[in-house]
């Protein structure tokens, strides 16, 4: 349970990512403005937990 919490940040990055991806074929502001809180919630959730972790 652990490791899959220690983690969900960057499976919050990837998913970013793939929202990314997604908009070079779909272009839409939406998908932009998701992605972007998709990557600062991951980054922010990656270093928050790791920190509670240790």
């Amino acid at each position: 349970m652990n490791t899959l919490m220690k983690y969900t940040g960057v499976l919050l990055v990837l998913a970013g990512v793939c929202l990314l991806v997604v908009y070079t074929l779909v272009p839409s502001n939406t998908l932009l403005v998701v992605s972007l809180l998709l990557e600062l919630c991951g980054i922010l959730a990656y270093i928050i937990i790791n920190r509670r972790l240790r």
